[in-house]
């Protein structure tokens, strides 16, 4: 007997079924787009020479960090960005959430198997009968089977695309993973930068003040100062010791980081020695439009991608509500071991239609699909709040800076005015008109002065990376390879 013919109705029942998908589809949200991130300015106070130019409606560069001209930060950074284990492992967990994409998305094409099978087996009289006991007998089996479930509801479809907007979070992930890295590398860079020339200006004090203690020494032995001059000379210098291990250590716990960034042992790899004059301040800040942020911001494109699931999240569980059509088919040939396998008369096929539809569960299903419903609108809340939060943090970076220049242009002065009192101070002992004290008094606001002057560089440098970064910088098209 001929197997019928089934290819036209079942094309005809996938035509029909498979056009509708049950559901929310996805749409982008919308977010607030102010003109600008702050209030007006008012009329800048910083000397044009310690300002910043806002560009705004331009976006920085691939390598952001290259406005900071330094070789060696660039070779830091490619160097961590090569060889980071946290990078490393988000790219790996990228590739993980592709194949279960690519893996749910075969659930759409009809399954194919081959099957084969050899045996002996025994009937008992339950089978036919005490009459018809048929006597051991071996088997066997060579066919294929196909099976195929009818996405007419459109759940197969909502689940592969719930896998590929996960599989979307986990690609703004790595660039967000990207982005922190090198930011990071930047952050400790220029700590260890600022850090390194505050333990070089005390250095200098610590000359200054061994050499005024040799002064007085010869002076007390001439005579013409007291034993007092003396006792106050070694305090200042004993004093002024104590700042220097603190700064070692912080410099020591950047350097190790940074070690730590570019994934090597601090004891085996050493950061080049930098500071903050190998690096050149960007004058002109590109900074992109709030309303292109959202699109730009790994964060904000993660959010709306665990959107984009929640959404996709609540077509599978609707679907799952609805009657499951399946379509089974299987076909090949079985014998007797002492028969012709591939002989027409030992052919065998099967066809068969099955439909499963919940009738009760427990109220396990309407429950599953309305947590996917409030799964929903929670992740719309996140959504909006990762959009908020970024404005926030770039309004915040962008008057960080203009009150970084202020304070620059405010610590240039108190550093030019303690050098100036430092040396009226120092003539004035020379000539007997003023004690010790005093000069160890002008001494110590000119080291605060000069410190002052240097965490000032360095916090505008600072805020200046992480002005690029709260913009989402400019990712290269390998960060997600």
């Amino acid at each position: 007997m001929r197997a019928p013919t089934i290819a036209p109705w079942i094309a005809a029942a996938l035509t029909a079924l498979s056009g509708c998908k049950v559901g929310p589809s996805f749409e982008r949200p919308q977010t607030p787009a102010p003109a600008a991130y702050t209030e007006p300015a008012e009329e800048p106070t910083a000397p044009e020479a310690f300002a910043q130019r806002i560009v705004l409606g331009e976006s920085p560069g691939a390598n952001w960090w290259a406005s900071f001209h330094c070789a060696q930060l660039d070779a830091i950074i490619h160097l961590a960005v090569a060889h980071n284990h946290t990078l490393a492992s988000a790219r790996a967990t990228l590739d993980e959430a592709r194949e279960l994409a690519r893996a749910a998305s075969g659930a759409r094409y009809p399954q194919v198997n081959l099957t084969a099978g050899a045996g002996r087996q025994k009937y008992g009289k339950e089978f036919l009968g005490s009459l018809f006991v048929l006597p051991p007998f071996s088997y066997l089996a060579l066919g294929g089977a196909v099976s195929y479930t009818i996405d007419y509801t459109g759940g197969i479809a909502r689940s592969i695309e719930q896998r590929q907007a996960l599989a979307e979070v986990e690609r703004s992930e790595v660039d967000a993973t990207y982005l922190t890295l090198t930011g990071s590398v930047v952050t400790q860079a220029l700590t260890a930068a600022s850090l390194q020339q505050q333990v070089d200006a005390l250095g200098e004090l610590l000359a200054e003040d061994r050499q005024n203690l040799d002064l007085v020494r010869t002076a007390f032995e001439n005579g013409s100062v007291s034993r007092v001059d003396v006792v106050t000379a070694q305090s200042q210098l004993a004093s002024d010791q104590t700042l220097l291990p603190p700064l070692r250590q912080q410099l020591s716990a950047a350097r190790h980081a940074l070690a730590l960034l570019v994934g090597q042992p601090p004891g085996e790899w050493q950061p080049p020695r930098l500071q903050l004059t190998d690096l050149t301040l960007p004058r002109r800040l590109p900074v992109s439009l709030p309303s292109e942020l959202a699109h730009r911001r790994p964060d904000i494109l993660a959010a709306e991608a665990q959107l984009h699931a929640a959404t996709a999240a609540v077509g599978v569980a609707t679907a799952n509500l609805y009657p499951q059509i399946t379509l089974s088919a299987s076909g090949g040939f079985q014998s007797l071991p002492a028969e012709q396998l591939f002989s027409r008369s030992n052919t065998a096929w099967t066809l068969i239609s099955g439909v499963t539809a919940p009738l009760f569960d427990g109220g396990r299903l309407h429950a599953e699909r309305r947590a996917s419903l409030d799964e929903l609108r929670a992740s719309a809340a996140r959504y909006q709040q990762v959009v908020l939060d970024s404005f926030g943090q770039v309004a915040d970076l962008l008057d960080a800076l203009t009150h970084d220049s202020e304070l620059l242009a405010a610590q240039t002065n108190a550093l030019s005015a303690a050098q100036t009192d430092l040396q009226l101070a120092r003539e004035s002992y020379s000539e007997g008109n003023s004690g010790l004290l005093e000069v160890i008094d002008a001494q110590r606001r000119r080291l605060t002065a000069q410190l002052g002057l240097l965490r000032a560089q360095a916090q505008q440098y600072v805020d200046t990376a992480q002005l690029f970064l709260a913009l989402g910088g400019s990712l290269p098209d390998s960060a997600s390879s």
